[in-house]
């Protein structure tokens, strides 16, 4: 009778020393991506130069198909496809894992530079869900881009380089905070708008309106040859000024900003890298843009930039495709749709259902639906894709678990899986179960980080 039982455990009880060898090697792989790329643009420009150096062309060069041709398409700077052609024609459908390259963070408004009580202080506006006071007291840097009204593109990156300075919202002490503070609610301790970044303090010789800020633009021209009338036309982000590490005297967890999602974008990227065969089905990897704020805009994964990628491949095996291919070539195409999901913490245990929650280490976590309360915004996986996704990962012997995300009222999330659901396609969620997701340290399982790459070379491998 137990064999007929789930039997799920801790995967480190399961894989020999070679095996664990393999997964630290791995992780630290991964580790460097995540030192690359600590926006969507510097996910979207680190995987970009990767796959050129593994043989990847742009899809606008391709004239024909040619199984095993290694293709990508890359979406404004901030979402990207990549393909490899498979033996059978797009119009067969695809193998698709589609995850997202942004994450939560504080970006600068429009006109964010101002100075108060002699301090240069940016404003922002928050992307995402976050916890305020996470951002509180904590090393913080700047990325993003300045656009000229020339059209010159300036990169900015402060904060990263061991001998950088690092930006910082400072916090109120304690011995004042009672009543403005902490007699409140954590929601109202720390509003939105007091998420204001401390920039600069010296003031400039010689001038008696605004000295401070007036120094720090000098700074900028100096270094970067902006004004401040350039940071109208800019994309500057605020992210902590944090390194990925091992964590705990074992090293057997990551820690790292932007887990949420880039643990999954990277492993099923490295999936398409190690492929080793040509595909039966084109095998496609996309990083979308948005998701944290809904998928919306014309780089999420609601927009059409998608259904262009699938009609240039369309294209390629049948140059006279009519718009009814596309929808037929979607309703044959498999997805996983690669986010993270909440794993128990010891100390927060009662927002979880126990039964059906994911953990550490007992590999990547298949999630049949998302949403809130009565699977509200989800997409739920129909049972004949599960049985064909668990037959690839059993016939790779993937470490992997199945769980929801929380108890049923406990609140709730949702992913891109039903706008790929919307477009016709089978979908299931997968991704490695974090703590502390959307926080500036987000922690994941080294085995489950490398399960999640198997688990998607098995999808690639054995979904028809």
């Amino acid at each position: 009778m137990e064999d007929l039982m789930l039997n799920w455990k801790n995967g480190h009880l399961r894989v020999d020393e070679t095996t664990s060898q393999q997964i630290d090697a791995f992780a630290k792989d991964y580790m460097r991506f995540m030192v690359a790329a600590k926006t969507e643009r510097e996910s979207i420009t680190e995987s970009l130069r990767i796959a050129k150096e593994n043989g990847f062309v742009d899809i606008e060069e391709i004239k024909e198909w040619k199984p095993g041709q290694k293709v990508y398409y890359v979406n404004r700077k901030k979402s990207a496809v990549f393909a490899i052609l498979g033996q059978r024609p797009a119009l067969d459908g695809v193998n698709m894992v589609a995850a997202h390259a942004d994450a939560p963070r504080l970006d600068l408004k429009p006109r964010p530079l101002k100075e108060d009580e002699q301090i240069a202080i940016l404003e922002t506006h928050y992307y995402g869900g976050i916890k305020n006071f996470h951002w509180v007291s904590t090393p913080l840097s700047l990325h993003g881009v300045v656009v000229k009204s020339d059209g010159t593109v300036v990169q900015v990156s402060i904060g990263e380089k061991d001998d950088d300075p690092v930006l910082v919202i400072p916090d109120i002490l304690p011995h004042l905070g009672r009543k403005i503070q902490m007699s409140k609610t954590m929601d109202e301790a720390i509003p939105g708008e007091s998420l204001d970044v401390v920039i600069g303090s010296l003031p400039m010789k010689g001038e008696e309106k605004e000295p401070v800020k007036k120094y720090i633009l000098q700074l900028l021209n100096d270094t970067y040859g902006i004004t401040e009338a350039d940071l109208l036309s800019a994309e500057l982000e605020v992210v902590p000024a944090l390194k990925p590490k091992e964590v705990g005297l074992d090293r057997a967890l990551i820690g790292a900003y932007a887990q949420d999602d880039r643990v999954c974008g990277y492993t099923a990227f490295r999936a398409l890298l190690d492929m080793t065969f040509v595909p039966e089905k084109t095998a496609m990897v996309i990083f979308a843009d948005k998701e944290e704020v809904g998928s919306m805009g014309n780089t999420g994964m609601q927009s059409a930039f998608i259904d262009n990628f699938f009609s240039k491949l369309i294209a390629l095996s049948k140059p006279s495709f009519t718009p009814l291919d596309l929808f037929e070539a979607w309703n044959k195409t498999k997805v996983l749709s690669a986010d993270v999901t909440a794993a128990v913490d010891p100390i927060w245990k009662s927002v979880h259902e126990m039964q059906n929650a994911a953990r550490v280490h007992y590999g990547p976590v298949l999630t049949k639906y998302t949403g809130s309360r009565g699977k509200g915004g989800a997409n739920d996986a129909h049972a004949e894709f599960l049985a064909q996704v668990r037959d690839a990962f059993d016939k790779e012997n993937v470490v992997w678990q199945m769980a929801e995300l929380g108890k049923v009222d406990e609140g709730g999330g949702g992913t891109v899986a039903l706008f790929m659901a919307n477009r016709g396609a089978d979908v299931v969620d997968i991704g490695v179960a974090l703590w502390g997701m959307h926080s500036p340290f987000e922690i994941s399982s080294k085995l489950d980080v490398y399960y999640a790459y198997k688990a998607d070379e098995a999808f690639f491998k054995h979904v028809k």
